[in-house]
C-alpha cells in the first residue's frame, strides 16, 4: 500500500496530520532517527505480532525491544504476510492507526517520555510527527511496558 493512501485516510478522518517523506529511507528506527535528527527514542516501531493467534500492533520507542514475556509467552511475530493481511499495509512502513481492519493496538509506556513522537505513514520513507497522547487517541492503543 502507499503513503498516499494512508495520507487519504488522514483527510478523510479529519485528522490534521503532516506526513513527511525521506528519500533516503526511514525503514528502521536508525535510519528514521538520522534522517529526522532526533533521538532513536522517539521513533515509533508499528510492529505486528499475534497474540494467542490474532494480530495485534504493538507502537514500541525506536530504543526498545519487545519483551514476549509482557503477553505472558502469548506473542509471536507476524510474518510480512500476515502483517499486510493484518493491517494493509507492508513491514516497515505500517501506520499506528488507519489499518484495513480493527486491529488491537499497545503502545510502549516510554512513548511517554518525548513531545513528539514520529510514527511510519504507509511507506519505508514517509513518517509524521504527533504527540503520545494524541498518537494513544487515535490508535485507541492501551499504554503498557513492552520492553
Amino acid at each position: 500500500m502507499t503513503g498516499g493512501r494512508f495520507e487519504a485516510w488522514i483527510a478523510g478522518a479529519g485528522h490534521d496530520i503532516s506526513v513527511r517523506r525521506f528519500p533516503a529511507g526511514t525503514r528502521t528506527a536508525e535510519d528514521a532517527a538520522r534522517a529526522i535528527g532526533c533521538h532513536v527514542g522517539q521513533i515509533v516501531k508499528s510492529l505486528v505480532f499475534m497474540l494467542d493467534g490474532k494480530p495485534v500492533v504493538l507502537l514500541v520507542s525506536g530504543a526498545n525491544r519487545v519483551d514476549p514475556a509482557r503477553f505472558e509467552g502469548r506473542l509471536a511475530k507476524a510474518d510480512a504476510d500476515l502483517a499486510r493481511a493484518a493491517t494493509g499495509y507492508s513491514i516497515g512502513g505500517v501506520p499506528p492507526f488507519g489499518h484495513d481492519q480493527p486491529v488491537p493496538v499497545f503502545m510502549d509506556r516510554d512513548l511517554e517520555r518525548y513531545d513528539v513522537v514520529w510514527a511510519a505513514a504507509g511507506r519505508p520513507d514517509s513518517v509524521f510527527p504527533i504527540s503520545p497522547s494524541e498518537l494513544r487517541r487515535l490508535s485507541g492503543a492501551e499504554v503498557k511496558d513492552l520492553k
